[in-house]
């Protein structure tokens, strides 16, 4: 059964001195002020398209991973997955880091980089982000 989440946007006023607030409507867990300066600059409390397509691939990452590792008879004791989107104000986002740090009993150093890179590829955020290059850190702990 598919499943649909929502979120809107109201802007007010141009790009560069604009400003608007973005909602998350499905989970009613806020709303978050987003302008240029926050997007291109410092983020001084306001967030950004960067930065929800961050907490989008660092969830669905971890969750691909989890369950490939459960998948395959070594289930995760702790993930801890950051996402690092770069943005370049004129050319778009460049590039998406992952660093994954795991607790994993029974499995090496390169059973672990594999099972990453194998939920880096078929995560579902990772699919929907096949236009910028993804590159990966992992790390048993």
């Amino acid at each position: 059964m598919a499943t649909v989440r929502h979120a809107h946007t109201v802007w007010q006023g141009d790009l560069l001195k604009g400003s608007g607030v973005v909602t998350l409507d499905s989970s009613g867990l806020g709303s978050y002020d987003v302008s240029w300066p926050a997007r291109s600059e410092e983020p001084n409390g306001k967030t950004s398209p960067e930065e929800l397509i961050a907490a989008a691939h660092s969830s669905c990452f971890s969750m691909a991973l989890s369950h490939g590792l459960a998948g395959a008879g070594t289930p995760p004791t702790r993930l801890e997955t950051k996402a690092d989107v770069t943005f370049q104000p004129g050319e778009g986002i460049t590039g998406i880091h992952l660093t994954v740090r795991g607790e994993v009993p029974g499995l090496d150093a390169g059973q672990f980089q594999e099972a990453a890179e194998g939920a880096k590829k078929n995560c579902p955020v990772s699919q929907a982000l096949t236009g910028t290059t993804i590159t990966l850190t992992a790390e048993l702990i």
